[in-house]
């Protein structure tokens, strides 16, 4: 049976639209500098005692984020619903995540500083999620339903070129620059470690325009003692009256498995291809240059089928293409054929991403879209988890990059064979 979606807002205006899309573009260095690409291979090559270790190592710390996400997000967005207002909780979790990717910076080459390396990454990864809560739960108040997988899909392509435009100016300017900007020394690994102030300033400053331009939900008259009260019972009726809304349980539970494989393959993709085939870090941006590209590519133009045949079929499209391009990826050797695979296989990332999103949106209800979307987040972090934690395991296990990364692909299947469950919403 057909979900019936809720009414349509006033939209807003395009400046205030391509405010919205600009935070992702913002905030998309970090996915992609530091918990992809970049700081993740610098960490498990460079700092850690090994690359092994360093691969269980950002696996357990991406695990503890994933609990306090899981924790913190869905209480956090019921009590938004009740103040009304979501930018501020955007502002405050945006800033913490800013001030402690930017110390990431005094990280250097040494095991003795694997410690402080994980703490502010977990605290900075953690409050990045939070703060994603807030941004995606204003999304359906910006557009009418018929053009919100549009708007998803779009604002995921400005992040991947965001990401791939970080990625490039930290390549020119720093990695691969004979001497790198700000005399910085190479032997102290300072032209890596300059990743974590570059992404802090980056998202700092492309954030800004969605405070000056977006319009925010009214605030309601309520103290913050009420709020808490209040949202923390609204969201324990909806876990207990779950069945009122079985639709969306299917379909956070078809996420969280997919999300997580996801999630999953973004953190250790770039130890993957610095590990098993060997790429420095100079390729490894070069390759999430690339990657952001076909990604991008993707998400936008997979933002027009959103709206043509359904959030839902365009995530089974999306999914069902990681999965091809996903298992011979563990079976090649040698670069040339990482290239031809991986490159493909960004052109349904963007699209998974986005068209959940756009389903979330066409699926909750008004009066409880914070919530909802806190629960989205919860789906794609109460289990996260388990993705890099078996991932760990079966690395060391099996003593093989190649071993953790097939685990990624079980958590595909189970998600696609879930979100077939899943009611689409009435068109």
């Amino acid at each position: 049976m057909a979900q019936a979606v809720p009414s349509d807002p006033q939209p807003a205006g395009k400046r205030a639209q391509f405010a919205w899309c600009l935070y992702d573009w913002a905030n998309s260095g970090f996915p992609t500098v530091i918990v992809t690409f970049v700081f993740a291979a610098y960490f498990s090559r460079a700092v850690a005692e090994n690359t092994i270790q360093g691969t269980a190592d950002w696996g357990h710390a991406l695990a503890i984020s994933g609990i306090a996400i899981a924790i913190i997000s869905p209480i956090l967005g019921s009590i938004a619903d009740r103040t009304g207002r979501r930018k501020p909780w955007l502002g405050v979790f945006a800033a913490i995540s800013i001030v402690a990717v930017a110390l990431l910076w005094y990280t250097r080459p040494e095991p003795s500083y694997v410690l402080w390396a994980l703490v502010f990454f977990v605290i900075a990864n953690t409050a990045w999620e939070i703060a994603n809560v807030f941004y995606n739960a204003m999304l359906p108040g910006l557009v009418s339903s018929d053009r919100i997988g549009r708007l998803s899909g779009w604002s995921w392509g400005l992040g991947y070129m965001g990401g791939l435009s970080c990625l490039a100016l930290l390549l020119v300017l720093f990695v691969q620059a004979k001497t790198p900007l700000f005399g910085l020394d190479k032997e102290a690994a300072e032209h890596i470690r300059i990743v974590g102030p570059m992404v802090a300033v980056w998202f700092a400053v492309f954030a800004i325009p969605i405070f000056l331009w977006t319009p925010d939900e009214a605030g309601r008259k309520t103290t913050a003692s009420a709020a808490i009260r209040e949202g923390l019972a609204q969201l324990a009726g909806t876990l207990r009256q779950i069945r009122r809304h079985a639709n969306i349980a299917r379909f956070l539970l078809a996420r969280l498995f997919y999300v997580d494989g996801m999630n999953t393959m973004f953190a250790f993709g770039g130890i993957y291809a610095a590990g098993t085939f060997g790429m420095s870090f100079a390729e490894i941006i070069q390759f999430g240059i690339a990657l952001n590209v076909t990604a991008g590519l993707g998400a936008a133009g997979f933002a027009w089928l959103d709206d043509r045949i359904g959030s839902k079929r365009t995530v089974q499209i999306g999914i069902l293409g990681l999965i091809a391009f996903g298992v011979p990826l563990l079976v090649v050797e040698g670069k040339l054929w990482f290239w031809l695979l991986a490159l493909p296989l960004g052109i349904f990332m963007g699209p998974v991403q986005a068209a959940s999103r756009s389903l979330m949106a066409h699926l909750a209800p008004t009066e409880l879209r914070t919530e909802m979307f806190g629960l989205y987040a919860l789906s794609g972090k109460v289990t996260s988890f388990a993705g890099p934690a078996v991932l760990a395991w079966a690395t060391v296990a099996f003593e093989s990059q190649r071993a953790g990364m097939a685990t990624i692909i079980a958590f595909f299947v189970v998600g696609f064979v879930l979100i077939g469950l899943v009611a689409a919403p009435r068109r």
